[in-house]
């Protein structure tokens, strides 16, 4: 055990790695070491920030929570608090199952940690959080909460009403990112395209990435979280006149059957799922689309899958996840809908409609064989530099494989690569 060392483990999405990055440069500015996502943690305080989004993660982060509480009980840490989204949503079952925990935090009330151990908390813009990831790229949160009211999701209950920042906030936290070397902004929301609705009664998302690319210093810009119903078609027309605004959106789709899509409240229809992905790449050509379906909701008919594989084969996405239906507490469809389809057939149609996309994905990194792309590189991994085109998000997407004995790369910096080969979900090149 390590005084003053702090160890905090992130559990589930990118917005949580936001809030995890903001803690630290509370505990920093009060004099603490801190370490993320650590493979061997030995500080005195452990801080968990945990996922509640689904019944994987959040038994995920229990576990986690309780690998942690063993280690309090055995003395190799002193303190144990969590935090996040299960937190939030299931704080009193969870004081009184794990009462090894010191103390249990909620989504946005962890700046009360550092309170309670009798530190000042700071007025620190977004801008000073301790970036985790390399520094040559940070996530970007613009908004908090969902208005939404999908059947199956519980993000609601946990995040509360859509509340934007304000534009020159953000702005200023972009200016400061950049002086301190990030290169590439993640901009992530729950609904990105709901951007700005509540403050200033439209949306406005594509008047808030047109400022971004504003900034001197900002190379790349990727978009994440959008959603079909109303969306705002002027982005589209940013992301195709914007050099540094890359051609790619993170729109999750779902479901394409009427069925599905109506039982789910998606607000959207088979048809004008069709046509939306028409629209997007008709106005941003070559632009890389990602999205998420989910399988075996209530109700889901051999038909309604059907329709589902042939719309994935039509559209071809660039990148494509998928989700298992899991019953969430407190949903509309936990406490209207029959969770019907057995676990066996929903993983079924999970590995069936994954052997698609991995076809498909196949395909798409092929064509790029023998074109140059510009290739932002992550990091030295094995024989190989790993980075990526503006085509791929980190962590989640293809990447782009280059042998070391290529030439000497330095992380962060973009080069020209002329791609050689591929494989289903990665691409090899070398630098020109």
């Amino acid at each position: 055990m390590i005084k003053n060392r702090v160890d905090i483990i992130t559990m589930g999405c990118s917005k949580n790695l936001v809030d995890s990055e903001a803690l630290m440069g509370q505990f920093m500015a009060n004099g603490y070491v801190c370490k993320h996502d650590s493979s061997n943690p030995k500080g005195e305080i452990v801080v968990i920030n945990t996922c509640g989004f689904i019944q994987d993660a959040k038994e995920e982060s229990i576990q986690t929570i309780l690998e942690f509480a063993q280690a309090k009980e055995e003395g190799r840490i002193a303190k144990l608090f969590v935090m996040g989204c299960l937190s939030r949503r299931y704080k009193e079952e969870l004081e009184k199952e794990i009462p090894a925990v010191d103390k249990f935090y909620g989504k946005f009330d962890y700046n009360q940690l550092i309170s309670d151990l009798g530190k000042p908390v700071f007025g620190l813009p977004e801008a000073m959080r301790c970036i985790t990831t390399p520094k040559h790229y940070a996530y970007l949160k613009i908004s908090e909460g969902c208005d939404r009211h999908c059947a199956y999701c519980a993000i609601p209950m946990m995040t509360g009403r859509h509340r934007s920042r304000p534009m020159e906030e953000i702005v200023a936290e972009v200016e400061a990112l950049v002086a301190r070397g990030v290169k590439e902004l993640q901009v992530i929301a729950q609904e990105l395209t709901y951007y700005g609705m509540d403050l200033y009664g439209k949306r406005c998302i594509a008047e808030l990435v047109d400022m971004i690319a504003d900034v001197k210093g900002v190379e790349w810009i990727r978009l994440h979280y959008a959603y079909p119903t109303q969306f705002p078609y002027d982005l589209l027309d940013v992301i195709r006149r914007r050099d540094n605004v890359c051609k790619y959106l993170d729109v999750a789709l779902q479901h394409v059957s009427d069925h599905m899509l109506k039982k789910m409240g998606r607000n959207f229809t088979k048809e004008q799922t069709y046509q939306f992905v028409r629209d997007v790449r008709e106005r941003v050509p070559g632009i890389a689309l990602r999205t998420t379906m989910l399988v075996g909701f209530p109700g889901e008919t051999e038909e309604d899958f059907d329709q589902l594989m042939e719309f994935v084969e039509w559209a071809r996405f660039e990148r494509l996840g998928a989700f298992a239906y899991s019953e969430e507490d407190g949903t509309y469809s936990a406490t209207h809908f029959k969770d019907d389809v057995p676990y066996d057939l929903k993983l079924k149609r999970l590995n069936q409609l994954m052997a698609l996309q991995q076809n498909i994905s196949g395909e798409i990194e092929a064509s790029a064989v023998g074109k140059t792309m510009k290739v932002l590189i992550d990091r030295k991994e094995g024989d190989y530099y790993v980075g990526r085109t503006q085509y791929s998000s980190p962590e989640v997407d293809p990447e782009v494989l280059i042998p070391l004995q290529d030439k000497v790369l330095r992380k962060g910096r973009f080069y020209q690569v002329l791609i050689t080969n591929s494989e289903e979900f990665d691409v090899y090149g070398t630098v020109k």
